[in-house]
């Protein structure tokens, strides 16, 4: 795999030429048989382990999060073409580690970095949204065939300052042309 780009010096713009450019296996196409449990857990930090050791690898990480699938059924699993473990997922199998703005208003576009080191730009094909838990708002990014980034922490609370300096009824952010209030859905 080529290193991963520096965050910091990439414009919005680079970042979604780079998340368009980069080359996924073609896992929704893939279906071999199941064969069992990877056992491999995602912690909801996005630590990822093997038999109950983290993953201290991170191009190994990368490299499994780039043959994970989420089933129909909502399950997770790796995919190859010849054979399909189950993986567990605490929460979301990513985590927004990073955020960039640029713009302004309806001009405004977030890209994040994941932990993973995948880029994407916030838009109608990658939605926020947030969910309310009992330990407080939980915002998530559409990363691709149903998987999800949980944003981190702090991550969200430079969101709800976005949100609060924007004009409108409803507070939320703007990215890619799309408006995403910080409210759960049907709230």
């Amino acid at each position: 795999m080529a290193p991963l780009p520096d965050f910091d010096t990439l414009t919005v713009a680079d970042i979604a030429r780079l998340a368009d450019s980069d080359r996924l296996p073609p896992v929704e196409r893939w279906n071999p048989p199941h064969c069992g449990d990877s056992d491999m857990r995602i912690a909801r930090d996005g630590t990822w382990f093997h038999q109950g050791s983290p993953i201290g690898r991170p191009a190994m990480v990368r490299a499994f999060s780039r043959i994970l699938r989420r089933e129909a059924q909502g399950g997770y699993v790796l995919v190859t073409p010849v054979e399909k473990l189950d993986i567990q997922v605490e929460d979301a199998p990513f985590v927004a580690v990073e955020m960039k703005v640029e713009g302004a208003g309806e001009a405004q576009s977030l890209a994040f970095r994941l932990n993973t080191g995948d880029l994407v730009t916030a838009s109608a094909d990658h939605p926020l949204r947030f969910e309310e838990h009992d330990d407080g708002p939980h915002p998530y990014l559409h990363v691709r065939g149903g998987l999800e980034a949980l944003i981190a922490r702090a991550i969200y609370y430079d969101l709800a300052e976005l949100a609060l300096a924007t004009e409108g009824d409803v507070p939320g952010v703007w990215s890619g042309g799309t408006f995403f209030p910080l409210t759960p859905a049907g709230k």
